[in-house]
């Protein structure tokens, strides 16, 4: 091995080993508590601050000062993190969303305290705690791995932790301490932060944002190993730290060369792009916090006072107007988010990435150095530049149609790196570019006149996302995912429409910005800067405008009039609280304004109610909605299954006789467990079809591969002569099979007759008076109509998701337990409405518990069991030959 190779690979086995230390610590916190630590890389950044404190500063002895701060204060972080952060998260349920906005939160307020102790320029005289001889590192992370591996595998914490993951509350019940073992997770996880921290510091630029930055970059390391072998984690890392060093060697010439060099650079970068994009994904629930309630009406005071606000800098002058010119600008940047994570749902933590790609783009085409283009003038350039942008937008929209949770957010943070390093900071797209302000608007009272113009357009747009159709059917998207698509939402294309909208908006923002300080300024759209803006836009109301503008008002105004970093510090703050108010302070506050309204509204004298009573005996109840539905009053067709009805009956036209759907041999597996094994099954058209078991039978499975959320191993589903075996569920919804879930698929944002109305226009026709019918159908047309889903009791949500299916017009309908929580003068309005509609025409299936009313309801039942159907046959004589059996469903 020549001298060169040698030196090469000993210098990236020393990169390597503090890449496999941030693997370890990510994987035991995961392991311990389930949250993906975002805040691993602030943890070693501040720890790496202290140690040089402590030396250089203070003059400590290095022995005591890296006893004190990896003895005591790393594990003291991760303690005091589990302890007021994240202990509170897991006993309301260990939400996903929460927990993660929640560690972006701590990430952003480490980084802003940072900066505001120790400022934001690079140090580069932190002390070595171990020598550069990497042998030393490597001991260390190896050791570090075969103990913890040793702890997990064979002894009683071991078993303990993988409990805690596996199921908190069942641990707790069990008899296991959780928060001991949390907490130790979160000590070791933290410690193995700082220890990172001090080894990498001497040899990085230490500053509040790089390390954080360089830490968070080999998450990929913990990815490849599916946050769960230690041993896989240590060898990837140390195979692409010394790939990465022995690239340096190569020096190619031509077109190649730095494409190579920044390859060879940022290959931590290349594996993380890898491991969120390509590689099986974890976390897939959800990723944000979702909407509890209505969301409260902004008061049109509050906009008055925005305008008023925003119209003020045209009264400024010099630094003051200068510094204002930044927050129209930022301002739309952050509506981007309002539309992906506010309006859609979806997790992004590459905009940054985005408005970046519009100030580079806008300064190229304006300097005509865009290849193919010609020279633009400035305000035509960054028009050109926000259409160049917009389809970058499938970047990360392509990646969310099929991922959620931690793996979207992931996949969002991967590719925001990927444009920083392998655009934003390479010199042959960036050197020598100036951006200048539009003809007519250099000066800064004119050109903050254009970004208000624009910002007024960008908020139009948003509101125009939120109203309508397609506003419906994002907020139900955000709301139930599963719901929204079951109802007739095209996911997929909304998901994209969200993301290419978001990316639009971000790239104006990001040129207004350029074009504001007249500069493409790389720093200004790094990966942290994206995390910043994300915790914003959620602690201050995701799914509100004028949080938006609120934000980019605190984060422009706290950095110019306080010392950096005291913005991100005050966002953090708010973020760590995420759990207390999970759609923000601002929404918090408005819903507590509105209580207030109402708690001061007029009410009636004695006298005054008994003269309201005496006029209106039927309001004596105090108008309240009723509680159960009444029980509809509906004659059958005596025409047959293809009859129209009138609408002042509550009826569902049918146009055309349903088809039956079938199941043809289905089988289905879940790794090694068969749960359908050659299922055959039809649903007749104007006939209740019913399926009982016991738990386990593969009753859900079926369920689910006929609703078109699961495709099955073998087998075929056919809706008539059509094979729709490989149809999503939306899809199949336009067909004419709609569905309800055994766990209430309602979108709480929505009102009930907007709840209904997603299914009337995603449904399979497009009927005006669907909805009416549908709402008197279920007994929904009384003053509940108008009230938010949020809150309303089971029975009335029952009945709000029936009439959402029922609505869209459907031919066959698939009703999962119907009637679990349901009382029994609702069960019995729920069977009177079901065979309504089976007379109807309607083809219906209906898996159920309760024996009492699939005896009433069904024409056949089929019982299975072990993933087959064992019997079939009416109700009468299934149900006896079951009960005898001693089977039970």
């Amino acid at each position: 091995m020549s001298s060169l190779t040698y030196d090469l690979t000993l210098a990236g086995l020393s990169v390597g080993s503090a890449a496999a230390l941030t693997g370890i610590g990510l994987i035991v916190t995961y392991r311990a508590t389930g949250v993906l630590n975002f805040a691993h890389g602030a943890i070693a950044m501040v720890c790496a601050y202290v140690l040089r404190q402590c030396v250089v500063e203070w003059g400590w002895p290095l022995w005591l000062a890296a006893t004190v701060t990896l003895v005591f204060l790393a594990p003291g972080i991760g303690v005091a993190l589990e302890r007021f952060v994240f202990r509170p998260l897991a006993v309301l349920g260990g939400d996903p969303a929460q927990t993660l906005v929640a560690s972006i939160g701590v990430f952003v307020l480490l980084v802003g305290g940072a900066a505001v102790l120790w400022g934001q320029g690079a140090r580069d005289d932190a002390p070595e705690l171990v020598s550069a001889d990497p042998w030393g590192q490597l001991g260390v992370a190896l050791v570090l791995a075969a103990g913890v591996g040793t702890v997990i595998r064979r002894t009683r914490f071991g078993t303990e932790l993988r409990a805690v993951v596996d199921d908190r509350q069942l641990a707790v019940l069990g008899g296991i301490d959780a928060d001991r073992v949390a907490a130790a997770g979160w000590a070791f996880g933290s410690f193995t932060a700082g220890l990172t921290g001090v080894l990498l510091a001497p040899y990085v630029r230490l500053d509040p944002y790089g390390l954080p930055l360089l830490v968070m970059e080999v998450v990929a390391v913990a990815v490849a190993a599916r946050m769960r072998s230690l041993p896989v984690a240590v060898v990837v890392a140390l195979g692409i730290g010394v790939a990465q060093s022995q690239l340096t060697r190569l020096h190619p010439s031509g077109w190649g060369e730095p494409l190579l060099q920044a390859v060879g650079a940022n290959l931590f970068v290349v594996a993380l792009l890898v491991a969120a994009l390509a590689l099986p994904r974890i976390g897939t629930r959800d990723a944000l916090p979702r909407t509890a309630s209505a969301r409260v009406p902004t008061p049109q005071g509050a906009w008055i006072v925005a305008v008023v606000l925003f119209l003020l800098p045209l009264g400024f002058a010099g630094p003051d107007l200068h510094t204002s010119v930044q927050v129209p600008a930022l301002g739309v940047v952050l509506l981007s988010l309002v539309v992906v994570t506010g309006r859609g749902g979806q997790i992004s933590l590459g905009q940054a990435a985005y408005a970046g790609l519009g100030a580079l783009f806008t300064a190229l085409l304006a300097a005509g150095r865009f290849p193919g283009l010609p020279r633009l003038p400035e305000l035509a350039a960054l028009a050109a530049a926000v259409v160049l942008v917009a389809p970058l937008g499938l970047l990360t929209g392509w990646p969310a149609i099929g991922r959620r949770g931690l793996a979207l957010a992931l996949a969002t943070f991967a590719v925001g790196v990927g444009v920083s390093r392998f655009v934003f900071a390479q010199p042959y797209a960036t050197s020598g570019l100036a951006l200048g302000r539009p003809a007519g608007f250099d000066g800064d009272h004119a050109y903050y006149v254009l970004e208000l113009a624009l910002l007024a357009a960008a908020l139009l747009a948003t509101r125009a996302l939120r109203r309508g159709r397609t506003g419906r059917a994002l907020a139900a998207m955000r709301d139930h995912e599963a719901g929204a698509s079951a109802a007739g939402v095209q996911v997929p294309s909304l998901k994209l429409l969200a993301f290419v909208s978001g990316a639009a908006l971000a790239a104006l923002g990001g040129g207004l910005l350029g074009m504001g300080v007249r500069a493409f300024d790389p720093t200004a759209y790094d990966p942290v800067r994206g995390l910043l803006w994300f915790a914003a836009v959620v602690v201050l109301g995701a799914d509100s405008t004028l949080g938006a503008l609120l934000a980019a008002a605190l984060l422009v105004g706290l950095d110019a009039g306080a010392r950096g970093g005291v913005a991100a510090a005050l966002i953090g703050v708010l973020a760590v609280l995420v759990g207390r108010f999970p759609g923000g302070p601002y929404e918090a506050l408005r819903t507590g304004a509105e209580r207030l309204r109402l708690r001061r509204s007029a009410r009636l004298t004695p006298v005054g109610l008994r003269a309201r009573n005496r006029l209106r005996p039927a309001a004596a109840d105090g108008g309240r909605p009723p509680q159960g539905p009444p029980a509809p009053e509906i004659e059958r067709d005596t025409g047959g299954a293809g009859g129209n009805t009138d609408a002042a009956e509550g009826r569902v036209h049918q146009t055309e006789p349903a088809p039956t759907l079938t199941a043809q041999a289905l089988h289905a597996r879940y790794g090694t467990f068969t749960a359908l094994d050659g299922v055959d099954l039809n649903v007749t058209p104007g006939r209740i079809t019913a399926i009982v078991g016991p738990n386990g039978a593969g009753k859900s499975t079926l369920f689910h591969c006929l609703a078109g959320t699961l495709r099955p191993t073998h087998g075929r589903v056919g809706l008539g002569a059509r094979d729709i075996t490989r149809l999503p569920a939306h899809a199949r919804t336009r067909l004419g099979i709609a569905r309800t879930f055994q766990q209430l698929a309602v979108f709480p944002s929505l009102t009930v007759a907007e709840n209904v109305r997603v299914g009337a226009e995603q449904g399979r026709l497009r009927d005006p008076g669907a909805v009416e019918r549908a709402l008197r159908l279920l007994a929904l047309d009384g003053p509940q109509r108008s009230l938010p889903a949020a809150g309303l009791p089971t029975g009335t949500l029952r009945r709000v998701e029936l009439a959402r299916a029922v609505a869209g017009s459907p031919r066959v309908l698939l009703l999962d337990e119907p009637a679990a929580g349901l009382d029994s003068a609702e069960v019995t309005a729920l069977a009177r409405v079901l065979k309504a509609l089976a007379a109807d025409g309607t083809a219906l299936l209906v898996v159920e518990h309760d024996l009492d009313l699939v005896s009433d309801l069904a024409d056949v039942v089929h019982v299975m069991t072990a993933g087959r159907i064992i019997a079939s046959g009416p109700p009468a004589h299934v149900l006896d030959a079951l009960g005898t059996t001693g089977a039970g469903a």
